[in-house]
């Protein structure tokens, strides 16, 4: 989070801002059409995959994404582009509408391919694209390769944005594209543009991908299995090539090696920048990294102390469960080696903490992002200072060692804490709908809570409430979930209010 700038600059000089909707909707259609065109161009990779396993009769069903996205982008792009910039408030319905639009025709290979419902094929595109990593599938054992390399694409594609990957390829800045970049909760700028910021995340991600599945295959596993764990993994997401999870390999071994893989995806990308640009180790510099390890060692400490006391597990067996899924909760990655709804009430609360919190901004992680947590503690040692100091000494904030100037910390923590508590507002609204609405037997208003949070902040770990056989009505409350809490809820809530003016 950057506090010595504001978030959106002013219009360019000379640029006017078009104040009717259909001049506004010219204004960025064009974009919108480029992000898709650049998508459909990527969902033909799983191609690659048909034709080496020999899967020819998924290529059809596999072809409905990059046609879906070609056809829309194409209709997107032939707009007139009228002159000026979209308004704020256009970037952020653009956005939530992107990732409900990829969502939408992202389940057409799961429905044409598997013969799922639309329902559960939307629940699983939008669990990938958003980096959640429940699953709907009643066999991923048996689901064709391709298919399953379609499923880690996308949350690979989620993980660093989507925007933020287009606006990458196009090669092209401005405004409008800064908005729509900023507006899919991205605030690192850590190069002039959001072009050149955005390419040199995707060079980090690839190289991290890459270093990742070296390690991974160190395991033992096949090359294949690896690249699709490792895949998942850097972009916090979860999924898995087999139904049981990495619980499937059975190795100790495996397990510690994607540690740190989703360690490396929750940490603030900046970090990788400095090292290789600036030849500078800003690890233990940064006060996200810092915290993340600092939760890391905690979270493990208590879960491991709880298996041990109220699981009766041995302190190796409890180690092993409480450092895998302690990550994998804090990273918002997803993946188990444990079933939460086996251990103790508080065990499984400190999880639903760590998950709430989530990794760091800048990263692929999901969650409030451990920037607003430093930011609340900084403000609360700020509000002490200046409540002993008396009111009419001046007490500047201090963020990052450089004093913020005396308008913005007010409307710095306001912002915050209007994410954090819109964060907390959702989950009580859909725990509380889904308490009423879908009630399962043999599950409390707790699993229903976590359950909730593991969606709000696209994590995935899951007690077994989240299954095949929910309602209907429970799968839509889980997409929305889920969509909100990728884009940080503000966004939708853009889109939302829109659309009722509109009405």
């Amino acid at each position: 989070m950057d506090l010595h700038r504001n978030h959106f600059p002013p219009a360019f000089p000379g640029k006017r801002l078009l104040p009717t909707t259909n001049g506004q909707f010219a204004l960025i259609a064009p974009d919108l059409g480029l992000i898709f065109l650049f998508i459909a161009v990527v969902s033909c990779t799983p191609f690659l995959v048909g034709f080496w396993y020999g899967e020819i009769e998924f290529l059809l069903p596999m072809a409905s994404a990059p046609a879906g996205f070609g056809i829309l982008g194409f209709l997107l792009a032939s707009i007139p582009k009228a002159e000026g910039e979209a308004r704020l408030s256009v970037a952020l319905s653009a956005v939530a509408l992107i990732w409900l639009a990829v969502a939408l025709i992202g389940a057409l290979p799961y429905a044409l391919g598997l013969g799922t419902s639309y329902t559960d094929s939307v629940f699983e595109a939008m669990s990938g694209w958003t980096g959640t990593g429940y699953s709907l599938l009643p066999s991923v054992d048996t689901t064709p390769r391709m298919i399953l390399f379609w499923r880690s694409l996308t949350q690979w594609m989620g993980g660093l944005g989507i925007v933020a990957f287009t606006v990458a390829l196009s090669g092209r800045s401005g405004l409008t594209r800064f908005r729509l970049y900023r507006s899919e909760g991205r605030s690192e700028t850590f190069m002039p543009s959001v072009v050149a910021t955005g390419f040199e995340m995707w060079r980090i991600y690839l190289v991290l991908t890459v270093l990742g599945v070296g390690l991974v295959l160190l395991s033992g596993i096949p090359l294949w299995d690896a690249v699709n764990i490792v895949m998942t993994a850097i972009s916090t997401g979860g999924f898995a090539v087999h139904t049981a999870g990495i619980l499937y390999y059975e190795s100790p071994l495996l397990e510690m090696l994607v540690v740190p893989v989703m360690i490396a995806g929750a940490l603030p990308f900046k970090i990788y920048f400095l090292l290789y640009y600036k030849k500078k180790f800003g690890l233990l510099a940064d006060r996200q990294a810092i915290l993340l390890f600092a939760l890391i060692l905690a979270g493990c400490a208590v879960v491991t102390s709880d298996l041990i006391l109220f699981s009766s597990l041995s302190p190796a067996e409890a180690l092993r469960e409480a450092l895998f899924m302690t990550v994998s909760g804090i990273t918002c990655t997803g993946f188990q080696n444990a079933n939460p709804g086996t251990w103790y009430a508080t065990t499984v609360m400190v999880l639903t903490a760590l998950m709430l919190v989530g990794g760091a901004a800048g990263s692929t992680a999901g969650g409030i992002k451990l920037s607003r947590v430093i930011l609340s503690l900084e403000v609360l040692g700020w509000w002490l200072r200046r409540l002993y100091s008396g009111w009419r000494t001046i007490t500047p904030l201090r963020h990052d060692g450089r004093p913020i100037l005396d308008h913005l910390p007010e409307y710095e923590v306001s912002k915050s804490m209007l994410v954090v508590v819109l964060y907390l507002l959702m989950v009580a609204v859909a725990t509380l709908l889904l308490l009423h609405l879908a009630p399962q037997g043999g599950f409390d208003s707790a699993d229903v809570i976590f359950e909730v949070v593991s969606a709000a902040s696209n994590v995935g770990i899951t007690t077994g409430f989240v299954n095949p056989g929910i309602s209907p009505v429970a799968k839509w409350l889980f997409i929305l979930v889920m969509w909100a809490g990728r884009l940080e809820i503000v966004p939708v809530i853009a889109l939302v209010a829109g659309a009722g003016r509109r009405l």
